[in-house]
């Protein structure tokens, strides 16, 4: 630290140009506090050129992109709180929020999060990460403007490092997830990509269920195409997800109507460039079963990420010949060929994720009480995430928890909750 002597003792023109300099730092961060304006929108239309010119980073999840949240704002009733933040007449975020009434609390939370496996927001890439300073005049901003409607704002499953970048938000106050998401890089082609694992290993289980599908009859790797096939092949997810859940006496996240409204109208939409909200893949099998599909898994790509959304398999037959993991195989070998750099196993500790992926990735749950209520959802909350990580290390916790939601799962009744997610 420079004292008084030290700097009379530096010549004339170092200490005037110390002093410009600090100077300057001050003005600059006075002045990117003053410039920045936040505005909350209930239309995302309003939004959707600046939306759109956001999400384009690759930092950006698909879970913030227009068209997931669009999909979600159609088949759910909540009411949106778009938080834009500018500076002058340039749009530099955007947190697209929900409203969801609790019990007790107003939750402020991402669209759709849910069923979003990693959550960043959007934000320009000029738009450095912001001073504790800076980010407590956000946060007094955000309460005035939200307040009235909303106790609590939670920003959950944001990972403060993400594709070599820190998160702008970072320096605010948060709990670590109960979960990290696991991503496997994909390399400059399929057999470096594999020989971060055990690549004998995984070519010999490919082998084994090939051999075992073709006694069979043989099978295809297929991608549906047409909107008609698309919706057919979502259905029968969840008929063999529904099965699977009540095989293990687990409640169905996938049975409400909202949730199966969601995921048909991302289907709905074509793919665009290296885009697509929802693409189906499925095992189908030829022969004496043919046209039977014994595995299907979903997947969302925007750029060089893909994420796996979700995934099943027909429990009556061919379950020996593990179709799940042979589809993840050729899912994957496909996206290496077509130029993707992360595949992504989304949120959720599982040993099949571990078993192929190599990146862990820690996300984090903001916080942000508005109201004196919102500080007692805020202390419930981390409470509650942290309990979950406890609960999640032990298995004999883990089941018996599991099957309390069993129990109160009720026919009809809305959870889109992950099982991962708990």
């Amino acid at each position: 630290m420079m004292t008084d002597a030290d700097f009379k003792m530096m010549p004339v023109n170092e200490a005037r140009s110390r002093v410009w300099h600090a100077r300057r730092e001050k003005v600059h961060d006075v002045a990117v506090t003053r410039a920045l304006r936040l505005t909350v929108h209930v239309d995302m239309q309003a939004l959707e050129a600046d939306w759109r010119l956001l999400e384009a980073s690759s930092a950006a999840s698909l879970h913030q992109s227009f068209d997931w949240c669009a999909a979600w704002a159609a088949t759910h009733a909540n009411q949106l709180l778009l938080v834009r933040g500018s500076i002058g007449r340039k749009t530099v975020f955007i947190l697209p929020l929900e409203l969801v009434r609790g019990r007790f609390f107003r939750t402020a939370r991402f669209i759709g999060s849910p069923h979003s496996n990693i959550n960043t927001g959007l934000f320009a890439a000029e738009f450095d990460p912001l001073t504790r300073e800076q980010l407590g005049t956000l946060i007094a901003d955000l309460a005035t403007k939200l307040s009235r409607v909303a106790d609590i704002v939670t920003l959950e499953k944001m990972p403060f490092k993400w594709r070599g970048a820190g998160h702008p938000l970072a320096s605010l106050p948060a709990v670590r997830n109960q979960n990290s998401s696991f991503q496997l890089p994909l390399l400059v082609n399929f057999e470096v990509t594999l020989a971060q694992l055990n690549a004998k290993r995984r070519r010999k289980k490919f082998r084994v269920s090939e051999k075992r599908l073709e006694a069979l009859g043989g099978y295809e790797h297929i991608v549906a195409t047409t909107p008609d096939e698309r919706q057919q092949t979502l259905n029968l997810f969840f008929e063999q997800k529904a099965a699977r859940f009540k095989a293990l006496g687990l409640p169905d996240v996938f049975q409400d109507c909202e949730t199966q409204a969601f995921f048909h109208t991302l289907a709905a939409i074509g793919p665009t460039g290296d885009r697509q909200p929802l693409e189906l893949h499925a095992i189908r099998l030829c022969g004496n079963q043919r046209g039977r599909i014994v595995a299907i898994a979903g997947l969302s790509r925007k750029g060089d990420h893909v994420i796996c959304q979700f995934g099943s398999i027909d429990e009556d037959i061919a379950a020996d010949a593990s179709p799940g993991e042979l589809l993840f195989y050729l899912m994957i070998r496909k996206s290496n060929a077509e130029g993707v750099s992360l595949f992504d196993f989304g949120i959720g500790d599982q040993t099949y994720k571990r078993s192929w992926c190599t990146v862990e990735t820690p996300q984090q749950d903001i916080v942000l009480p508005l109201t004196i209520r919102g500080r007692l959802a805020a202390s419930a909350h981390r409470f509650a995430v942290r309990l979950k990580a406890q609960i999640k290390k032990n298995k004999q916790a883990y089941a018996f928890v599991q099957r309390l939601r069993q129990r109160r799962q009720t026919p009809g009744s809305a959870s889109v909750t992950h099982t991962d997610d708990d």
